[in-house]
């Protein structure tokens, strides 16, 4: 990936978050890249060596992990008839994500937390820590593989988009990827190499979502209102969620779109997947 100066990464923080009134530091090219990195959903037919998808989960795997407890894995999608009923899931239904059909290469990302339980069996000592951050160990592991996976593909300059729809299909994908209890599917990942110019993502100002020494929501709403003007202004919305239900709205911004999303019901039964799983999330 091309290398970029400080002030390439400077404007790329400009466009994201707005000019704050403070300087930004300077970075190298993985703060440039980070700065500037958007997800990417079209990819050209140009195969991805093996090799390399190899490499980059050994480089995820070399992230952090809650206690070095390690309680990841990631499945790579290479059979096309699995990947094929994979996308006829994801793209399907009131919940599909249409342009997972032109995908060519998939993770899964799980969690587990059936190694750990494993090894408490082997050296027969009880497990005591069978209660919700068992499940939530695994899980977050799980993200931060995902998250790491993300920044190294993309230092090499394939485009990556997280699937979270894995989990509106969860028990399903559970059956078909063969989980064993305490393994749980997190997200997917599509990748490959773009066809398209990834876009830079508004993010809400960083005086919204960071905080010192205390968390603060001083002037939220006129905050967030801003930050809608701000994203309607620079990337507003080609279309808007459910218009027969709620109608058409001449102030369309993201925290109205977000509020529509989450309006429909989604994974209801997610937490009956995880406690089938053996989880306690007590």
């Amino acid at each position: 990936m091309d290398t970029k100066d400080p002030m390439d990464t400077h404007a790329a923080l400009d466009l994201r978050y707005g000019k704050p009134d403070h300087p930004w530091g300077d970075c190298d090219a993985l703060g440039s890249q980070l700065a500037s990195r958007g997800s990417v959903r079209s990819f050209t037919s140009k195969p991805v060596d093996q090799a390399l998808v190899r490499t980059l989960c050994a480089l995820a795997m070399a992230a952090p992990s809650k206690s070095d407890l390690q309680g990841r894995d990631i499945i790579i999608i290479r059979d096309n008839v699995l990947l094929a009923e994979l996308k006829a899931m994801l793209t399907s239904g009131p919940l599909a994500q249409p342009w997972i059909a032109g995908v060519s290469n998939m993770l899964i990302f799980c969690g587990n937390n059936r190694r750990q339980r494993l090894w408490h069996e082997w050296h027969g000592i009880p497990f005591v820590n069978d209660h919700l951050d068992a499940f939530f160990n695994a899980a977050v592991d799980a993200g931060i593989a995902l998250s790491a996976f993300v920044l190294a593909a993309e230092s090499q300059g394939l485009g990556t988009c997280p699937v979270s729809a894995i989990r509106n299909h969860a028990d399903k994908i559970s059956k078909l990827l063969n989980l064993p209890d305490h393994v749980f599917p997190v997200a997917g990942l599509a990748y490959g190499w773009p066809a398209e110019t990834p876009k830079v993502s508004l993010r809400l100002p960083l005086d919204v979502t960071v905080h010192e020494d205390r968390y603060k929501e001083t002037n939220m709403r006129e905050r967030i209102a801003t930050y809608d003007a701000r994203r309607k202004d620079i990337q507003p919305y080609k279309t808007q969620r459910n218009v027969a239900g709620f109608g058409q709205s001449d102030d369309y911004g993201w925290s109205l779109d977000k509020a529509r999303q989450y309006a429909t019901p989604e994974r209801e039964a997610f937490g009956a997947f995880v406690r089938a799983k053996g989880f306690d999330l007590d």
